[in-house]
């Protein structure tokens, strides 16, 4: 592999654009991965530069086979081979199931869980190759309990939580690790949605009283993807104040 090199999908704001200046930190370099924000996309790429490392920002829809093999050829020839991979990129909404449009379904599971699929195949060729590398999903605690009126993205998550399992195992005899993160109330523009006060009841129900930091959640990337976490696979880490204890 040619360095440390990350690729973060939905990473031009968010958590992802957390994750993604995490790792550069770390010294990664990062492919930055947005649909529709380049402004933002080409923000976290400053800043990435600004820490001294390489990256490149890529616009690739991950529901979309051809625009992530596009992607990742992009990267291959502008930084070279991904050694972790992030996959990050999702949507999320609220409605009773019986509003719920099949299309929405579809895109739900699109997005959320054929990105993955896409993400990781195109990561797979090298990483087998050099027997070794890292892969990070990252879910809900919705995906693990369940949410009233968010059936489509509680599904698409625990659907990425029984993904990153089996891949595990699958990958384990090759050197590959991979974990899953599973996301609190993380205090995002997911939020802004919301009606009036329901924020600070979220935070209210947290037993830690908070309402998460994207930060908190390119944190826990930083240590499954670190030396430290090197017999560490398979595993979901939730990161959420303790909502779901």
């Amino acid at each position: 592999m040619n360095g440390k090199i990350a690729l973060i999908t939905g990473s031009s704001r968010g958590i992802g654009a957390s994750v993604a200046m995490r790792l550069a930190q770390d010294g990664y370099d990062i492919v930055v991965n947005y649909l529709e924000r380049q402004d933002k996309a080409q923000e976290v790429l400053q800043m990435i530069h600004s820490l001294g490392r390489r990256g490149i920002a890529v616009q690739a829809d991950v529901s979309d086979r051809r625009q992530v093999e596009a992607m990742f050829q992009a990267a291959r020839d502008q930084l070279g081979e991904i050694s972790l991979l992030v996959s990050n990129a999702g949507i999320a909404g609220q409605a009773q199931i019986q509003d719920l449009t099949e299309e929405r379904w579809k895109r739900f599971f699109a997005v959320n869980v054929d990105g993955a699929f896409h993400t990781v195949q195109c990561a797979l060729p090298n990483m087998l190759h050099e027997h070794r590398g890292c892969i990070i999903t990252i879910s809900s605690m919705w995906g693990l309990r369940g949410a009233s009126c968010e059936s489509a993205y509680s599904a698409t998550k625990a659907a990425l939580i029984g993904f990153t399992r089996s891949l595990a195992n699958e990958l384990a005899p090759t050197g590959i690790r991979v974990n899953c993160i599973a996301p609190g109330v993380i205090d995002t523009d997911m939020l802004d949605e919301l009606p009036p006060g329901v924020k600070d009841t979220l935070a209210d129900e947290t037993p830690l009283r908070r309402l998460g930091r994207t930060e908190d959640i390119a944190a826990a990337v930083s240590f499954l993807a670190s030396e430290e976490a090197s017999f560490i696979t398979g595993q979901v880490l939730t990161c959420d104040g303790g909502f779901i204890v």
